[in-house]
């Protein structure tokens, strides 16, 4: 799967969160207060989007309506175990030990981790 950009990650949760195709116009306005763009710079990252396969775009209601072809968990999913093999060499308890070493996270949100491995023990 191919990665996506900042900018075209931001559109494609506006088009995840929605549960209809949207418009670019949609889009825009969603994307307000985060990014200042003109019309033409968003079309300009949706046909890029619909070049790497994330996105359709229908044609056929007399303006475009764009819809993901990748689920959001989907990509999340790929992404994160790109993101888990090449910092830290696919292990899990590495990025946690890195986190929790540098105190970008803390000892409560080892437990809340704690808990949550707990509990998926117990349903399986």
């Amino acid at each position: 799967m191919k990665k996506l950009g900042e900018a075209e990650l931001e559109i494609m949760q506006v088009i995840w969160d929605s549960d209809n195709p949207v418009t670019s116009n949609y889009i825009l306005k969603e994307l307000q207060g985060k990014r200042k763009w003109q019309l033409s710079t968003l079309m300009t990252s949706l046909a890029r989007l619909s070049d790497k396969g994330f996105v359709s775009c229908d044609r056929s209601t007399g303006s475009n309506l764009y819809a993901p072809l990748i689920a959001e968990n989907e990509y999340k999913t790929g992404a994160s175990r790109h993101f888990l093999e090449k910092l830290y060499d696919n292990s899990l308890r590495n990025m946690v030990a890195s986190l929790y070493n540098s105190k970008a996270i803390e000892a409560s949100d080892v437990e809340e981790l704690r808990e949550f491995l707990d509990k998926l023990d117990k349903t399986e």
